[in-house]
């Protein structure tokens, strides 16, 4: 079966040919990496498909809360799901959050001090905990303004103030932190751009599959 498929139950999604000892040495991981994979891939996509059912246009993005070692295939299968992986590797753009904050200084202070030090290709990304520092950081230059731990009022508030200011089509609005599948319509409809979920990757179901065994007759040349 191609990747992003849907399957139903029973379906056989790829047959491998080889010697027992070789499919029952690699079984475990195999199996492992596809039911976490298929599991992603599924939670991802049913996001996807609410929002898109209630009209909104919305994002979803994972995190990077990834199984150690398995980032590639857990963002991999994101993407098969049909959400955005956000960054595959961390230098895709500059994502400035409360530690390199502390230690760099503001946040106006910061964006310059990466804008005059990172190629123009490159897409800024600052993180706020306060409606205040949003407004900072869009008129420092910043690409995306991702919102840490906002309810879907206080999202509604800060893009009211964006508007006022004249910047909110100069930025992208990123929420992250207690974005969920109960509440990602009231975050859609607050006016974000892009949600990310932890939960996607880090608290997942995987699907159950398994590998059988079964014998072929050998072929005389």
């Amino acid at each position: 079966m191609p990747d992003g498929s849907t399957v139903k139950k029973k379906t056989v999604i790829l047959k491998i040919i080889g010697d027992a000892r070789t499919l029952l040495s690699i079984e475990r991981s195999l199996l492992n990496i596809l039911t976490r994979m298929s599991g992603i891939a599924t939670t991802t996509h049913r996001l996807v498909e609410k929002l898109r059912r209630a009209g909104y246009k919305t994002r979803v993005a994972c995190t990077r809360k990834v199984a150690p070692g398995l980032s590639y295939f857990d963002k991999k299968a994101v993407m098969l799901g049909g959400g955005d992986t956000h960054r595959f590797h961390l230098d895709d753009l500059v994502l400035i959050k409360d530690n390199h904050l502390v230690i760099l200084g503001g946040v106006s202070q910061t964006v310059k001090k990466v804008k005059s030090s990172v190629s123009f290709s490159k897409k800024i990304e600052v993180e706020v905990t306060k409606e205040g520092k949003a407004i900072e950081a869009a008129k420092a230059g910043a690409d995306i303004v991702m919102l840490d731990n906002f309810s879907p009022q206080q999202v509604k508030g800060t893009i009211v103030l964006l508007k006022r200011e004249g910047l909110r089509n100069k930025v992208l609005i990123e929420v992250s932190g207690g974005v969920n599948n109960q509440n990602i319509l009231k975050f859609a409809d607050a006016g974000s751009d892009i949600l990310s979920l932890g939960e996607i990757t880090d608290s997942v179901k995987a699907l159950d599959l398994s590998l059988n065994i079964v014998k072929v007759k050998k072929s005389k040349a």
